[in-house]
């Protein structure tokens, strides 16, 4: 092979090893900034088809109802502890702060944090969703039994007429 076309070669291969590398730092680095999002069905049982438990120690959200009468504030402190479900079982909600004017029991959330059991959470943000009628169709047909209809459909409403 002669000299230049070597040289060549060798810039191409460090040109590839250079941008391999730092498409790897840059992915790295945003995997640990990621937060998954997880109903607490998903937390019990397992999410997807391959039933991946969150693990302990892993920073996720999850997202559901609060459930009524699991709301525990302690007097001294800011710390509240509650319940949250979808459909299913119940996930442990901990929480040191002020929680936002919305928050109630019945009322939709998604809490940040991370999972210090396998069913309880350590929350560092709490958020309460302020449409209270808004649901997602999927979750409103598991929850309620309620068939979401598009209303930017011609026929939408011709069955309530």
């Amino acid at each position: 092979m002669n000299p230049r076309r070597k040289r060549r070669l060798l810039w191409a291969l460090g040109l590839i090893a250079g941008v391999a590398v730092a498409f790897s730092i840059i992915l790295y680095a945003l995997s640990q900034n990621i937060d998954l999002f997880y109903t607490p069905t998903e937390v019990v049982e397992g999410k997807g088809k391959d039933a991946v438990k969150p693990a302990v120690g892993q920073r996720l959200r999850i997202g559901g109802m609060v459930v009524e009468d699991s709301v525990k504030r302690n007097q001294e402190t800011l710390e509240v502890e509650f319940l949250v479900t979808d459909i299913g079982p119940e996930v442990k909600i901990l929480y040191t702060g002020i929680l936002p004017d919305l928050f109630r029991e019945g009322q939709g959330i998604v809490a940040q944090g991370v999972m210090i059991e396998p069913t309880v959470m350590k929350a560092t943000e709490v958020l309460a969703k302020h449409d209270e009628e808004y649901m997602p169709p999927e979750l409103a047909e598991q929850m309620k039994g309620i068939k979401h209809v598009n209303p930017n459909q011609p026929d939408a409403f011709e069955g309530n007429q």
